[in-house]
């Protein structure tokens, strides 16, 4: 690896950010230009699934819901950046009051992807999205369908949530916007027969085969420590290239989230529940440094390819 355009010295930063418990030295990741920039509008959600990775429920304050004024000016640094892509997730976004007119905002100059579950939080609010089909640039939406069978998917979501899910990918389909669905990876799937089950799924709903679809293993709740290896620095160098690590997000993209009222910067959609991820309030500053792999969802980046992003 080329050296990182400013080593991290944080005097905040614990021994583990740099090394393991046996001594060795942790994987990292050295941020280049930014291509995409993703904003939590807040842990607030109308569902409340025992499985979120960010411990999402009606009420939910651990990160505040954003506003208009918080993002503005983050979005105008990140263009100067040369971002490519303006990215939200949450909690669920469309309880933020603000997010219509954010998503026009941000779509007023880049392509946006929306991460929502689908349910009566965006469908109530279908004719303030409906603007947004004539924007400079093109807003898709990705909503969350955990299992092709009604049953499991609502065993974590609550009953009625799969056809709810359903019908709200229909109606952003229906008005043209472009779609995509986040599912589980379950254990010991077959996962061509998943992706078939899907395709069935799609087609029997009026919507196509096709569909872009995202797989996510499970990443634990927020502040869990779950035993997973640790990826080293000869870990990315052993089975990982160069242009490899480059892949991975939080060499590309940033998160911005408001916590106690403060619009922060981290360095990647999962870590958001481990401080050592805040990079502080610029966003241009946090693209300067060298990211440690030592959170137990890197392990997924890493194992299994995980990616939130769509690009």
């Amino acid at each position: 690896m080329g050296e990182p355009l400013r080593k991290l010295q944080d005097p905040q930063k614990s021994e583990s950010w740099h090394r393991t418990a046996e001594g060795q030295p942790r994987g990292y990741i050295n941020s280049h230009r930014l291509r995409e920039l993703w904003f939590h509008t807040g842990t607030a959600c109308n569902l409340a699934c025992d499985f979120c990775l960010e411990g999402s429920k009606p009420g939910d304050t651990r990160l505040g819901l954003v506003k208009l004024y918080d993002v503005a000016p983050y979005i105008a640094e990140a263009i100067e950046l040369g971002v490519e892509k303006f990215s939200f997730t949450g909690g669920e976004p469309f309880l933020a009051k603000d997010f219509p007119k954010i998503l026009m905002l941000a779509a007023s100059h880049r392509p946006c992807l929306v991460l929502t579950n689908g349910t009566e939080a965006v469908q109530r609010r279908m004719k303030e999205l409906a603007p947004l089909r004539n924007s400079p640039h093109e807003v898709s939406f990705r909503v969350s369908l955990d299992h092709y069978e009604e049953t499991t998917h609502d065993l974590g979501r609550g009953e009625g949530n799969f056809i709810k899910a359903l019908k709200g990918l229909k109606m952003l389909y229906d008005m043209g916007f472009a779609i995509s669905v986040a599912r589980h990876i379950w254990p010991d799937e077959d996962t061509q027969a998943t992706e078939a089950a899907f395709a069935e799924l799609f087609e029997a709903h009026g919507l196509p085969r096709d569909l872009t679809m995202v797989a996510f293993p499970d990443f634990a709740l927020p502040g869990s420590l779950p035993d997973v290896p640790h990826v080293t620095t000869d870990c990315m160098t052993r089975y990982q290239n160069e242009a490899s690590r480059k892949e991975f997000m939080c060499a590309f993209s940033r998160m911005i989230v408001k916590q106690d009222g403060v619009m922060r910067t981290y360095a990647c959609t999962l870590v958001d529940d481990d401080m050592e991820y805040d990079l502080g309030l610029s966003l241009t500053d946090s693209m300067a440094e060298r990211i440690s792999m030592k959170h137990h969802r890197c392990y997924s980046c890493f194992a299994y390819g995980s990616s939130c992003s769509e690009m």
